[in-house]
C-alpha cells in the first residue's frame, strides 16, 4: 500500500509535530487536528499541512473532521491518535469532573477517531491506525489513576481493533511510550545523555510500523530510553 495522506488528531509541539514533519518529508499530504489549531500555524507552514479544529470527545466534531478531511484529501492512509489528558493527585482528592475529562480524552476520543477511520478504511480495504500510549498504558502509578484509566482503555481499544480490523486490511498499532519525551521545555540532562526519548526517533518507529508488510504486522511496540527502568 502506497501511503499518500495522513491525519493526526491531538497535535502539539512534541511527537505530533515530529510525525507531521516526517510524513511531509516522505511526501504525504498531512492534516492536523487540535482543539486550538491557531497554535499550529508554523507547523502547517513547515509541512504544507492543513489544520482543523476538533474536540476529540465530541462525536459530531470527529465525524465532521473526517468529512472535511476526506473532501479535501481523500480517505487518510494513516490516522494517528495522539490526544490525552491528565488529572493528578491522590485518589481521595481528585475532582470527578477532571477524571471524567481525562478518561474521555485518552480513551473515548480514541474510540471516536478509530471508529470513523475504520468505517472508511474497511470500505476501501486498507489503512493504518496508530495510537499513542504511555507507561500508564500497562502499569498504574500512584497519584496518576485517571491517566492510567484512560490509557488502559486506549490500549484495550487497540488490542480489540487490531484483531477485528487486521483481516479486513487495516493495520492497527499501539505504542507504549515508556519514558519522558525530550522537548524545548524538557531537555536531556547533560550528565545523562539520551536518557529521554527523542520525538523524531519515536516518529521514525511509527513510520516503520506503518510500512510493515502485512505478512508480519505489529500491533504493539514499547519504546524507552536505554537507561529507563522496566
Amino acid at each position: 500500500m502506497e501511503l499518500k495522506t495522513a491525519l493526526i488528531v491531538g497535535v502539539g509541539p512534541g511527537l505530533s509535530a515530529s510525525l507531521a514533519r516526517l510524513f511531509a518529508k516522505h511526501g504525504l499530504q498531512v492534516a492536523m487536528a487540535a482543539r486550538d489549531p491557531n497554535k499550529l500555524h508554523q507547523l502547517a507552514q513547515e509541512t504544507a499541512g492543513a489544520t482543523f479544529a476538533c474536540e476529540a470527545t465530541e462525536p459530531e466534531e470527529v465525524a465532521a473532521l473526517f468529512d472535511v478531511v476526506i473532501a479535501t484529501q481523500g480517505v487518510p492512509d494513516i490516522v494517528v491518535y495522539n490526544a490525552s489528558a491528565r488529572a493528578r493527585g491522590p485518589i481521595t482528592e481528585l475532582d470527578p469532573n477532571e477524571v471524567a475529562r481525562a478518561i474521555a480524552v485518552s480513551g473515548y476520543g480514541g474510540f471516536l477517531v478509530v471508529q470513523q477511520a475504520a468505517r472508511h478504511m474497511v470500505a476501501r480495504g486498507s489503512g493504518v491506525i496508530l495510537l499513542t500510549g504511555a507507561s500508564a498504558s500497562v502499569k498504574g502509578y500512584a497519584n496518576s489513576s485517571a491517566f492510567a484509566m484512560g490509557k488502559f482503555a486506549l490500549r484495550g481499544l487497540a488490542s480489540s481493533m487490531a484483531r477485528e480490523l487486521s483481516p479486513k486490511g487495516v493495520h492497527v498499532a499501539h505504542f507504549v511510550i515508556d519514558g519522558g519525551i525530550r522537548s524545548a521545555t524538557r531537555a536531556t540532562p547533560n550528565d545523562n545523555p539520551d536518557s529521554m526519548l527523542d520525538p523524531d526517533a519515536i516518529a521514525e518507529t511509527y513510520w516503520q510500523v506503518a510500512n510493515q508488510p502485512r505478512s508480519a504486522w505489529t500491533w504493539e511496540v514499547e519504546l524507552r530510553p536505554w537507561v529507563e527502568k522496566f
